[in-house]
């Protein structure tokens, strides 16, 4: 008996192999993957990643696992030829890797590493599932993330907080907004539009926030949560209500009222009942707002750090970096060291002390900071970057004394899954001794994204790198140079957003000319998912900016009166806007289904499938009613180039404007004389379109858009681009 014992204790013990979070994600990236590399954790105070060898398997070591997933992705890049990204984090690896025939070892002394913007978790992750959200993390600990804010379920903190408080369900329902509208919500900008939120939302978002709590531990990232800044609902203001593009912003607590302490108590006390303590707290007072008459920023300031302090005493704050954000004056006030700056937009608008629009002389004091990139406004998509400038601002921050205070690196977009190279340089330059030339960089990713050299696609890629992945220092577009086709139409158009600040900075034929490159080698890449992605995407930009010129061309032809080429350049704009469509849906990255299914996919019932959806669609498209859109200069800004709402919200709009001119050049809409002239009648469409009456009927339709890819990408790339 005691020898039956013996033998199962040791068929138990060998059966319970140890697993660490680098072989678990080794699992995840293939297969029996963990067998074929020796994985190593040192101690050590400084941060580093080596490669070596052993045997017959490379050795990856670090002294810490975020570390040791970088150096894996460092190794599966430049070594194997195994570029994994946002949709593809599998591959199948070789029997036998290539052997490190010499040891490799990279150090970083920035020591944080950020990850994400609030908008990020509606643009992008409103309706992400623990599917999605497992990818990501897998993603963010092998591009060296060990800093990442953690806004999911943030939610479900106020709505226990308002409970306690003795505030009903519909007061609560009417606060919280619905979910693809959280984002700014958290950074006090508005409230319960989009909701009401189902009770089943709750639930689901605590629960899937406690997952990722527990992934970024066994990373050992450590998660930043939003802290308290005095929001509180407006319905408990007795003063104005404040307005952000048209909608009513929540209230703000001042540091003598009596209720901030009690409220901060509260909201960190859920806080950690539901999720624990956190070592860092986010929390960004007054975003995008005005002061309140009176406040002392200085105090303000004190106050919000004095309240997470007595929750966390060992806690900092985290606070956004971005226009008047955080003022000095609030800083000053700060002892040094709590506190840590995102340098939101250091590729283009860098605030901590070289040469800016945004520029502080004294950047952000005795503060410590971190250089981030901002890169995608709105989720928008299109190619787009600033190598040179992010090269070079990075470069600063090892010469400049006023980056002494620097501690780390961060990508704060607003939208992610876009322009993979951007992110892959960006998460690459704290781990080099020497900051390369775009050129020897760009060498390097082509090779690591397609396995292997090509000097067609090499010189493709040297026309983005030099074109518009090079928006210059002067340019502050908000991210891509935005498509025409997402643009309401009018005789003057240029940018979609209100905000794009857009700026012609690259030749738009060449765009055209890389696409060309990349389709004369795009047989031999069949199959290939990193080729197929980027050839859509390259492709479809080249037909945006070819639309850009038909466009133009076809305005010039309503004011020649040349009828003849309007009409064949008007019917040109609106062929290419369908065969962008056509294009975009041989990729589900590109297509409207896939967000719309996501948000679907969520509900519980066909009533929260329908709020989800409708939410989804008015994010893209109106982002609000018609005063937020129209006065409030809200519609478009999130607008997307995907398949689906092309073909049915954005080429309406062009036909109809089209047809419209078409009309006028035919004579056959009613004029009036003004002086020796004539002009359109007052009420006639000519004059003015409804454009909103419009648009809205389509946030609330319910047809159904497949996430699922049609046709082959390459077949009809070469089919439209020729």
């Amino acid at each position: 008996m005691r020898r039956i014992a013996l033998l199962l204790i040791l068929f138990f013990s060998q059966s319970l192999v140890f697993s660490t979070p680098i072989d678990d994600l080794l699992e995840r990236i293939d297969r029996g993957a963990s067998k074929k590399f020796v994985i190593q954790q040192v101690k050590s105070d400084v941060d580093f990643f080596e490669l070596d060898q052993k045997g017959n398997k490379p050795v990856i070591r670090g002294n810490s696992w975020v570390n040791i997933a970088t150096g894996l992705n460092w190794y599966l890049k430049h070594y194997a030829g195994i570029h994994l990204t946002w949709n593809q984090m599998q591959a199948k690896l070789p029997a036998q890797l290539p052997v490190v025939m010499q040891k490799e070892r990279h150090e970083t002394n920035l020591r944080l590493r950020y990850d994400f913007n609030y908008c990020t978790f509606s643009y992008s992750m409103a309706f992400w599932d623990w599917k999605r959200w497992q990818t990501e993390l897998d993603w963010m600990a092998l591009h060296g993330i060990n800093m990442p804010l953690a806004a999911v379920g943030h939610e479900c903190v106020w709505r226990n907080m308002l409970l306690r408080l003795g505030h009903s369900e519909q007061e609560v329902a009417n606060f919280i907004p619905g979910p693809a509208f959280l984002a700014w919500w958290e950074m006090n900008n508005l409230e319960g539009w989009g909701g009401p939120l189902p009770l089943s939302w709750y639930g689901q978002q605590e629960k899937l926030q406690k997952r990722i709590l527990k992934r970024m531990k066994e990373y050992g990232m450590k998660p930043v949560l939003p802290g308290y800044c005095g929001m509180i609902p407006s319905f408990l203001s007795d003063g104005p209500k404040q307005q952000w593009n048209g909608f009513t912003r929540p209230a703000i607590l001042l540091p003598n009222d009596p209720r901030f302490a009690q409220y901060a108590k509260m909201f960190y006390e859920e806080t950690k009942r539901l999720y624990g303590e956190a070592e860092y707290y986010s929390m960004d007072p007054f975003h995008e707002g005005n002061l309140p008459q009176g406040v002392d920023i200085g105090e303000m300031g004190r106050y919000i750090l004095s309240a997470m302090k007595q929750a966390a005493p060992q806690a900092k704050w985290v606070v956004q970096g971005w226009n008047e954000n955080p003022r000095p004056k609030m800083l000053d006030a700060l002892p040094a060291g709590e506190v840590i700056v995102l340098d939101l937009f250091s590729e283009c608008s860098p605030m901590w002390g070289i040469p800016s629009r945004f520029k502080r002389d004294n950047g952000y004091g005795d503060h410590d900071w971190i250089f981030c990139m901002l890169e995608n406004f709105g989720a928008n998509v299109g190619l787009h970057g600033r190598m040179d400038l992010l090269l070079n601002n990075f470069r600063f921050t090892r010469t400049s004394p006023m980056a002494r205070h620097i501690v780390g690196w961060g990508l704060t977009m607003e939208g992610s899954e876009n322009n993979p190279a951007m992110f892959e340089l960006m998460s690459e330059l704290p781990w080099l001794n020497e900051i390369p030339t775009k050129e020897a960089w760009l060498d390097s990713y082509v090779k690591a994204r397609y396995g292997k050299v090509d000097e067609t696609i090499r010189k493709a890629w040297q026309i983005i790198a030099d074109g518009i992945y090079n928006a210059p220092f002067g340019n502050y577009q908000q991210g891509p140079h935005e498509s025409i086709f997402c643009a309401r139409p009018a005789f003057n158009c240029f940018q979609v957003s209100s905000w794009s600040k857009m700026n012609n900075y690259y030749d738009p034929t060449t765009t055209w000319e890389a696409a060309q490159l990349m389709l004369s080698v795009a047989d031999q890449y069949r199959g290939n998912n990193n080729f197929e992605y980027d050839l859509v995407d390259i492709c479809r930009q080249a037909i945006a900016d070819r639309g850009r010129i038909v466009y133009n061309r076809t305005i010039a032809d309503f004011n020649s009166c040349d009828k003849r080429a309007f009409k064949q350049d008007s019917e040109e704009f609106l062929r290419l806007l369908l065969q962008q469509d056509s294009l975009l849906a041989t990729r589900s990255e590109f297509r409207l289904g896939n967000w719309t299914q996501q948000a679907r996919q969520l509900g519980t019932t066909l009533e929260e499938c329908n709020l989800y959806e409708w939410n989804a669609r008015v994010q893209i498209t109106t982002w609000g009613n018609r005063h937020c859109a129209d006065e409030g200069k809200l519609r478009d800004y999130a607008h997307k180039e995907w398949q689906g709402i092309l073909r049915d919200f954005y080429y309406p709009r062009w036909k109809h404007f089209f047809g419209i001119l078409q009309d006028e050049l035919d004579g056959r809409l009613p004029m009036m004389a003004v002086g020796n002239s004539y002009v359109p009648k007052e009420g006639n469409p000519a004059v003015e379109v409804d454009w909103y009456g419009m648009e809205e009927p389509w946030t609330l339709e319910h047809n159904a858009y497949l996430a699922q890819p049609e046709g082959n990408p390459i077949d009809v790339a070469k089919r439209i681009i020729k």
